[in-house]
């Protein structure tokens, strides 16, 4: 077999071995369910309050702030509902290139609730427009929500977090974010913050799929949106998953003890891949602001290739000759409408677009061989 090389690691990220083996140690031994009140109930119980604590001590939070989900979407799901159905949220701030976990779930309220939406601008390289936000936390007349993602999935793009938090809190709106892309890139003191919700997903820093969590400020009281148990203080009905959760916590664990490490690596890559595409396709353009050391996620570059076949075509080649990455969003794949990311953009001229993501996994050698494969096709 050929080469592989993994490049979609804002997609999903392989799971750490140590990772494995907490897990693996915990189905081993720990099969008794935590609502159970006898031994093996109680033990499983003591596993799941460590996971809890673990977690909440790495971004300055107090445990009972910490409810388990089955992931980011679950999380973004029960911020953006449980703050209109239980907090009086009449009106959400959000942006059009948020994930669809948000935006989907914000018009299922709009059409349930009537909710009024409204959209912050974005400049033409995908960042918020801070003043267009004050602008409108200043024309609320209801209670309100932002919700502003930290990082965006597609084009990298970061959020001035507490600097939004700040405004948010100044106008007394209520303020989410998920962070399913940065959590566990970058380091996050909720004590400091002025954050009400923010969302995790495990599966995108080295933890298992299936597991996350929604930080809720402890002053907020939500009704759950699932019934048929008292588990997680009553926010979540259903027996806890608690492999993943172990699994998540170690995850994050790993990835704060080796923060400046990795961040140094990726940032590294991120900045030879950049070069090597300028070197190799002068015409090679960056989407949004994904090639700004500063302002973007180091994980994340978007590149808009020269003109000569459709993005899925590339991709499908790519995929071939053994190099994983995507056009957008994998939450997108299969849509006929593209990125609508990149469809807020002013990009010109239609041309591949290919967002490359890197992790702790990837090397210089994978940047060389993925050049390789495209001055090939591109040859071709």
């Amino acid at each position: 077999m050929g080469k592989k090389v993994y490049l979609d690691n804002a997609a999903t990220t392989p799971i750490d071995p140590e990772v494995i083996q907490a897990m693996t140690e915990v189905m081993q031994s720990e099969f008794g369910n935590p609502s159970s009140t006898h031994f093996f109930g109680r033990s499983a119980k003591g596993k799941l309050e460590q996971s809890r604590r673990t977690i909440a001590g790495l971004i300055n939070a107090q445990p009972r702030e910490i409810i388990f989900t089955s992931g980011g979407t679950e999380a973004d799901n029960m911020a953006l509902i449980s703050s209109v159905k239980d907090l009086g949220v009449k009106r959400i701030i959000t942006s059009g290139i948020e994930h669809h976990a948000v935006l989907h779930t914000i018009q299922a309220c709009a059409d349930a609730d009537g909710i009024q939406i409204k959209l912050v601008k974005i400049n033409e390289k995908g960042f918020i427009d801070l003043n267009h936000l004050q602008t409108l936390l200043e024309q609320s007349e209801s209670q309100t929500l932002v919700s502003l993602m930290h990082a965006n999935n597609e084009i990298g793009n970061l959020l001035p977090l507490k600097e939004t938090a700040d405004l948010c809190k100044k106008h007394n709106a209520l303020f989410h974010t998920d962070t399913v892309q940065t959590m566990g890139h970058y380091p996050f003191d909720m004590g400091q913050l002025k954050i009400d919700f923010l969302t995790c997903g495990a599966h995108k820093l080295h933890g298992p799929k299936g597991v996350g969590f929604l930080f809720k400020r402890k002053n907020l009281n939500i009704n759950p949106l699932t019934h048929g148990g008292s588990q997680e203080a009553g926010k979540r009905a259903g027996t806890e998953n608690l492999y993943g959760i172990v699994g998540m916590a170690k995850a994050l664990e790993i990835a704060y003890e080796q923060l400046d490490h990795h961040t140094a690596q990726i940032q590294n890559l991120k900045a030879y891949m950049i070069e090597e595409l300028q070197k190799n396709f002068p015409d090679v353009q960056f989407n949004g602001g994904s090639a700004e050391h500063n302002r973007s996620l180091y994980t994340i570059l978007n590149a808009q290739l020269p003109r000569t076949t459709k993005s899925e075509m590339l991709l499908f080649h790519l995929d071939i000759m053994g190099i994983a990455t995507s056009g957008g969003s994998a939450c997108s794949s299969g849509s006929n409408t593209g990125s609508h990311v990149l469809n807020a953009l002013p990009l010109g001229e239609s041309r591949p677009n290919i967002r490359f993501s890197f992790s702790k996994y990837n090397s210089h050698d994978d940047i060389d061989y993925t050049i390789q494969c495209l001055k090939k096709l591109y040859k071709q």
